[in-house]
């Protein structure tokens, strides 16, 4: 019965914020749109009995997810999606890799310091976070001046409401989901191992390489999917400070559930996105699985 109580929380947890609005989601995506309160059709009429349960069932299909297919602004979001946030998470693990590795080699009483300056921009509001980011990549913005006060450039750089501006805005939010497990990961290595390769041959490059690299991989591949699995449906940053050739599944989501009043449709996009999702997610417990295994 312990056991039981243990475990009963945390699945019951999951049952009420997944699986229940995972049902939901998926019976309004094989609903049709109709013009009520709520926007779609059938109903389930418990009050009709048994009858009002066959009409509600034989109301249902798959005509969404048919007409998915026949339209390319989806599957064009979807890939679209999928290149920004494959190309946001190889660019933020660039960034990030030597910032971990940094304060994982600095003296033992600064790396709470640096550790605190990395969660710091999480007590600022998202939404003004990236906000702020209009104003500095605007033409007229903080990092035209600066650039035009070195003789850098002769003219403003366009930046903002292009893609260039979308990585930079996904880079600077999710920064720190990258640099906590590859610091954690880093953290760990015995240094003595770094020595053995120098007295083995090895340059520090190489060292790095052969040693460094590969026993940090399970804090790159959790950081990978941290920072990849809530990208691909990201709306704010797109929004904010992306485009009109911005093309984005999150911002489709909000097209559909808000402005075309689409409910059905907009289920069966958020669903399909979660199937894609499912792939990196499932991956990524695996990893852990490993990994908790193996220090076990």
């Amino acid at each position: 019965m312990k056991r039981f109580a243990l475990i009963a929380l945390p699945y019951s947890w999951l049952l009420a914020l997944f699986l229940v609005p995972f049902l939901i989601v998926f019976k309004i995506s094989l609903s049709d749109t109709a013009l009520a309160i709520p926007p779609y059709t059938p109903n389930l009429d418990l009050s009709a009995g048994w009858q009002g349960i066959k009409d509600f069932f034989a109301g249902l299909d798959v005509e969404n997810f048919t007409f998915l297919t026949t339209d390319s602004l989806y599957w064009k979001a979807y890939l679209s999606s999928l290149k920004i946030a494959v190309t946001s998470t190889f660019l933020t693990l660039l960034v990030a890799y030597p910032i971990a590795y940094g304060m994982s080699r600095a003296p033992d009483e600064w790396r709470p310091t640096l550790m605190m300056l990395i969660i710091l921009p999480f007590w600022t509001s998202f939404l003004i976070r990236v906000y702020s980011w209009k104003a500095i990549l605007a033409q007229e913005g903080l990092l035209n001046q600066v650039l035009l006060a070195l003789g850098v450039i002769d003219t403003p750089l366009t930046i903002l409401n292009t893609n260039t501006a979308v990585y930079i805005g996904i880079i600077y939010t999710y920064l720190p989901f990258m640099v906590l497990p590859l610091y954690a990961a880093l953290e760990k290595l015995d240094e003595t191992l770094l020595e053995a390769a120098e007295d083995l041959g090895c340059t520090r490059m190489k060292a790095f390489w052969l040693v460094t690299l590969p026993l940090s991989k399970q804090g790159i591949i959790a950081g990978s999917f941290l920072v990849f699995i809530p990208v691909m449906g990201e709306f704010v940053i797109p929004t904010l400070l992306g485009g009109s050739d911005t093309l984005m599944i999150g911002k489709v989501l909000w097209e559909e559930f808000f402005s075309n009043r689409d409910w059905p449709v907009a289920s069966a996009v958020a669903i399909i996105l979660l199937l894609i999702l499912i792939v990196p997610i499932v991956l990524f417990i695996k990893t852990e699985e490993k990994e908790w295994e193996g220090e076990t």
